[in-house]
């Protein structure tokens, strides 16, 4: 368990405001709010529909918000183009990888580096391929390997690593578990926690609120598109009315 003390802290790195959206008539976002401080891992936990991945999706600018404001180090992101976020700095790793299958391993990360340019363009892919290679020891085993022909949990190291290399402040993450042996899940949380150590901001959708929470350092809890808990994922993990009420589960 990390510790979390957002007192005295200064002005978010990512800050999400009554921000609401919808598909069609349905709506899946009910003025969220939440914040995201520098260095931090913060889970956004909840039932399946409650809003999580529209929340990260909205952030990275996939679909549209109908109200609100989301700023990134001060900065608007409303009305922001995906690819111009990412620019930004915030990286989205996706539910489900979406990786490239037809390319290799190393083509997949080489595409990664689409922003760099000028002289340092190779050496900067060199130094981030080297360091997602020494997170994923397998990966640089299997760089001449099919993307697609990667198991789930290799194809998740290979979508996690792809987001570093292309590099950014924040790193959204949704559902790094889903499809995977449990023994890769302990490692790719274990993972995500050096990752974090390394000074990546993390912002971190999973369905195993359990581990979520365990690497968290604070947890704002979705229920049918609000925010119906927040907290140091201590709190959380010790209160277990919390836990039937708006996980469906007993921790």
């Amino acid at each position: 368990m990390k510790n979390s003390n957002r007192d005295g802290k200064k002005n978010p790195i990512l800050d999400i405001a009554e921000i609401f959206v919808s598909y069609g008539k349905i709506k899946a976002l009910h003025g969220v709010s939440f914040q995201v401080y520098d260095g931090e891992i913060v889970s956004l936990l909840g039932s399946n529909g409650a809003g999580k991945t529209t929340t990260l999706n909205a952030i990275s600018g996939v679909i549209p918000t109908q109200s609100g404001i989301m700023t990134f180090k001060g900065e608007n992101l409303v009305g922001v183009k995906a690819h111009k976020i990412v620019k930004k700095g915030i990286v989205h790793v996706p539910e489900g990888r979406h990786i490239f299958p037809e390319l290799t391993v190393e083509e997949n990360l080489r595409i990664a580096g689409y922003l760099f340019s000028g002289a340092d363009e190779k050496r900067l892919l060199a130094e981030r391929t080297d360091y997602v290679f020494s997170l994923f020891p397998r990966l640089k085993e299997r760089s001449s390997q099919m993307g697609g022909t990667l198991s789930g949990g290799e194809q998740q190291m290979l979508a996690i690593s792809r987001a570093l290399i292309t590099g950014g402040d924040v790193m959204l993450m949704d559902e790094p578990s889903m499809g995977i042996a449990p023994k890769l899940v302990e490692e790719i949380f274990e993972t995500i926690v050096t990752i974090s150590k390394s000074g990546q901001t993390i912002l971190l959708v999973e369905q195993n609120a359990m581990m979520a929470m365990e690497i968290s350092d604070y947890c704002y809890v979705l229920e049918t598109g609000s925010i119906a808990f927040e907290g140091v994922s201590k709190a959380l993990m010790e209160n277990d009315s919390i836990a039937r009420a708006y996980l469906g589960e007993s921790l």
